[in-house]
């Protein structure tokens, strides 16, 4: 995790703030656009915290799936210490972005109670789950993309492409409920609309979000993790010695 910070972003100019101006750059020109042509966002009245709420989570799924998913290569020169497993790698780097990405979204969010009239309160167990099971689900397509991305190298850029729209579809920019009825019900397979919906639970208590499911992204979570433990577990060795 030490080696991580360092190479990832302790040597690069802002090194960490990056995480923290992302996410509020991005926020604050979701939130501007909108308000140009909406009076109030979908719920409550800071388009500011709407946006959060679904993109902080959405986020969290995104880098730290990704980082994830590159850890073996990211870090296989470490393999030769012997004491580490492919496990470890991907463990380190799942848990250092995991921290990274919960510490901005705190800040984030932090901010936004405190600079705006959000007219919001917090509920920490629908928060919480919903953070849980971005996390959740982020290590399980990770682990299982870290042993495909070594197997089939093309699969890394056929991925970044097709998840690209996943922005679109996973409930940050709008709610579940605005959908007419046959796109929700399609959407309903994509865990990331249960996640956001869980967080905006947590934020807007009033939202019911009656449609969010955990055990389907747990177990959606676990299914995946589990394949990508078998995966690795038998083949990762003949992979990195290729």
């Amino acid at each position: 995790m030490l080696r991580e910070m360092v190479t990832s972003s302790g040597r690069s100019p802002g090194g960490y703030l990056w995480a923290l101006i992302e996410p509020i750059a991005a926020i604050a020109l979701l939130s501007f656009a909108f308000s140009m042509a909406f009076r109030a966002p979908s719920l409550g009245v800071s388009f500011a915290l709407f946006y959060a709420t679904g993109y902080l989570p959405y986020m969290l799924f995104h880098d730290v799936a990704n980082k994830t998913a590159t850890a073996i290569r990211f870090s296989r020169p470490l393999l030769g210490f012997g004491a580490l497993t492919l496990f470890d790698l991907v463990a380190a780097r799942f848990l250092l972005n995991l921290l990274t990405q919960l510490l901005v979204s705190a800040l984030v969010l932090g901010a936004i109670f405190a600079l705006f009239d959000t007219r919001a309160h917090l509920a920490p167990l629908p928060l919480a789950t919903g953070f849980a099971m971005a996390a959740w689900l982020a290590f399980g397509l990770g682990l299982l993309n870290a042993y495909l991305f070594l197997a089939f190298p093309a699969w890394e850029r056929l991925w970044q492409v097709a998840t690209r729209p996943l922005f679109i579809v996973s409930g940050v920019l709008f709610l579940y409920e605005d959908l007419p009825a046959k796109i929700a019900d399609l959407l309903w397979y994509n865990p990331l609309f249960h996640v956001t919906g869980a967080v905006r639970h947590g934020v807007y208590p009033g939202y019911g979000a009656d449609y969010v499911a955990p055990v389907f992204v747990v177990g959606l979570g676990l299914g995946l993790s589990c394949l990508g433990l078998l995966l690795l577990a038998r083949h990762g060795n003949e992979l990195i010695h290729k």
